[in-house]
This record gives C-alpha cells, sequence and structure tokens, in this order.
C-alpha cells in the first residue's frame, strides 16, 4: 500500500500546532487589552487566521484537487452571507421606533 500523494514530517504538523497556540495566547493577551471598538475586529481577525490553518493544513485542503478547493471556498462564501445578513439585523434594529411597529 503507497502513501498519499503529498507526505509531511510530523515537525510541520508541531510547528503549525505551536503558531495555533501562540495565536491563541495572542488572543488572551488582546482581550486584556483595551482596544475601544477594535477589540472584536483584532480577536476575528486572528481566529479567522487559525481557521485558515486549519483547513488548509489539517484538513489537507493545500494539497486537495481543484473540486476541494472549491468546497472549502464556498462554504466560506456562504458563511460570509451569514455573517453579512446577521450584521445587517443587528445595524438595522434602532432604525425604527416601538411606536411605528
Amino acid at each position: 500500500m503507497s502513501a498519499p500523494g503529498h507526505v509531511i514530517s510530523p515537525r510541520f504538523y508541531l510547528l503549525i500546532f505551536g503558531s495555533l497556540l501562540g495565536l491563541t495566547l495572542l488572543t488572551t493577551a488582546i482581550a486584556y487589552l483595551d482596544l475601544g471598538p477594535f477589540n472584536p475586529v483584532v480577536a476575528l481577525t486572528i481566529a479567522c487566521v487559525k481557521a485558515v490553518l486549519v483547513v488548509l493544513f489539517f484538513m489537507h485542503v493545500k494539497y486537495g484537487s481543484r473540486l476541494i478547493w472549491v468546497a472549502a471556498a464556498s462554504g466560506f462564501f456562504w458563511l460570509n452571507i451569514l455573517f453579512v445578513e446577521t450584521l445587517m439585523d443587528y445595524l438595522t434594529r434602532g432604525l425604527l421606533a416601538p411606536a411605528d411597529w
């Protein structure tokens, strides 16, 4: 039985794991800083970087076929739609006065 098309060393996986741990520690450190309205922005940016690392390397999307890339990209596309729709709902909640309902 032969190995799959790509072989990644355990050292590389440990490097990715270490970077994920480092980013988690960075997220925790950022939570204690007062960045004003940018706290969620920075935390979500770090979370997106961690998600991309997990998807690319631990889920082997980086070494997959074009169909795998399309499936992963479509998942992120629909997630983006859900975020935009939720944000639109949240931002427009105070536009109508209670008497207008």
